[in-house]
């Protein structure tokens, strides 16, 4: 089962068969958040995706060591070179807040929203705070092989010798190693650099910089870039298996990162690089200075002039995986409004399909024929590059049938019963354990809440005692009142069953 994964490598440029460097496990880095203000809804959008992988390379029986870090030390407003505040320090002068004070808010609301989205926790989460030493000895490395060089206190990677020794620089991020080197940038500190294109490992701080600390070179901090080849290493090894992030951080950030690992080891950092694609709003790319931006917490609100009303983070965590990680993803309020009626479908019918029992008296070959083809198939399409629109096609075909045996129009004695348990195991498996969604219909977890069943299982009594009394008025009454409440009635032969509808 292991041996038939295909991902989609970006330094490649194309799919490959899956082969980690030990067998049966895997290393795994994916670029967390810089911690200065909540989580933005596309960050979301790569962490879910990345939650997803995850788990459907656990489903595949893998030991995963996954590791996403937290950048504590802080973004530079522009580039990493400018000596402009970074993003951390700027954030805690306007609070007047130390800079861990906003580290450990912004971690802690990024863990929260993590939760609501249902994603697992990573293996390991090193702070860049914590990494300092590690970074200075990655940088004491680069020195040492030629690749760093001193100016006034600050480190640069030297890009014109990278380029000319390794002929590396540009495949990751697909640009020409020419229009890297030409490319001309207004920083400060310019006079410094022996190229344009060399970029600081180690930046001196200015008097006035709040987050600093000692190195061979001068009281500092590090890269930006820096921090994860520092921490993916120690943690996963000078090479990896995969590395992961948003599409946004190939150039600059990981193209350096790369640099950076052969510049210290003389080594790629991972075998396989993955990168998400973005998250439009309504057909453009999200901005706060042209009012096209959404909060997660104004997606679940309806608090947007965008939306008409909220929407649970289980549909909108569906919404994310009805289209592939490397694909743009727009959302529109049209958009999410389908999302939650096709998420509400799949969850009605799990439901049904834990109702359907069979001896298989009347086994119909091709439909069940039909539907081992189908879980195959879902299978197969996870199986390329981790297609779950298309795994998710394979799920809505199944629930064709399963919905057609709830209603009476197919039998269910034409399902042999190993089929109808293997279909069972795949909806249970896939819905909960690798797609991640969760039964909000029935507390949150994907298990029954006790008192909701508890109540409906009452109501529906008293209803069935009225139908068998002919008391067709209150029966008719206890339907349409739940209705109104967005909860609908389904009678069969086999008794009443109930769904909530949005």
């Amino acid at each position: 089962m292991q041996d038939q994964l295909k991902i989609f490598n970006t330094i490649s440029g194309k799919k490959e068969l899956f082969k980690p460097i030990n067998e049966g496990r895997i290393g795994m880095y994916v670029c967390g958040p810089t911690v200065y203000s909540d989580v933005h809804l596309g960050n979301c959008r790569t962490f879910v995706s990345f939650d997803f992988i995850y788990r459907y390379l656990l489903h595949k029986g893998y030991k995963i060591r996954y590791v996403r870090n937290i950048t504590d030390v802080g973004h530079l407003e522009g580039d990493s070179d400018t000596d402009a505040e970074d993003k951390i320090s700027k954030k805690a002068r306007l609070e007047q807040l130390e800079p861990m004070e906003i580290a450990q808010k912004y971690t802690i609301g990024f863990h929260k929203m993590m939760d609501i989205f249902n994603t697992l926790p990573p293996s390991i989460e090193p702070r860049a705070t914590g990494h300092i030493l590690e970074q200075i000895e990655m940088v004491k490395d680069i020195i040492d092989n030629g690749y760093g060089y001193v100016v006034n206190g600050s480190v640069y990677f030297d890009t014109v010798k990278f380029v000319k020794d390794k002929k590396v620089y540009g495949q990751l991020s697909g640009r020409k190693v020419e229009d890297l080197l030409s490319e001309t940038r207004d920083l400060k500190k310019q006079d410094e650099k022996r190229h344009p294109s060399d970029f600081a490992i180690w930046i001196k701080a200015d008097p006035s910089h709040l987050m600093r600390w000692n190195s061979p070179w001068s009281v500092g901090f590090p890269g930006w870039h820096l921090e994860c080849s520092a921490m993916s290493t120690k943690y996963l090894g000078k090479t990896f298996d995969i590395h992961g992030g948003g599409g946004d951080l190939k150039f600059p950030h990981h193209e350096n990162e790369v640099a950076q690992n052969y510049g210290a080891c003389n080594c790629a950092p991972a075998n396989y690089w993955m990168h998400g694609n973005m998250l439009l709003l309504n057909g453009k790319k999200m901005s706060k200075s042209d009012g096209n931006t959404v909060t997660p917490e104004q997606l679940f609100t309806g608090d947007s002039p965008h939306l008409t009303k909220g929407y649970s983070p289980m549909a909108v965590r569906f919404f994310m995986l009805q289209s592939h990680y490397r694909s743009t993803l727009d959302l529109t309020d049209d958009a999410l409004k389908a999302a939650e009626k096709g998420f509400r479908r799949l969850m009605e019918g799990y439901k049904n399909l834990q109702e359907i029992s069979t001896s298989g008296s009347k086994a119909d070959a091709a439909l069940n024929e039909k539907i081992e083809k189908n879980i195959n198939g879902l299978y197969e399409n996870l199986d390329d590059d981790f297609n779950s629109p298309r795994a998710l096609a394979n799920l809505f075909e199944m629930v064709t049938v399963i919905n057609a045996i709830a209603n009476d129009r197919t039998d269910a004695e034409n399902l042999r019963p190993e089929v109808l348990e293997k279909m069972k195991e795949t909806f249970e498996s896939v819905i909960f354990e690798v797609f991640g969604l969760t039964d909000e219909t029935a507390g949150g977890d994907g298990q029954s809440d006790d008192l909701a069943d508890g109540l409906m299982e009452l109501i529906l009594d008293l209803r069935q005692r009225a139908r068998e009394e002919k008391n067709w008025g209150m029966a008719d009454t206890i339907r349409d009142t739940l209705k109104e409440l967005g909860v609908e009635v389904k009678d069969s032969k086999d008794g009443s069953t109930w769904t909530v509808n949005t």
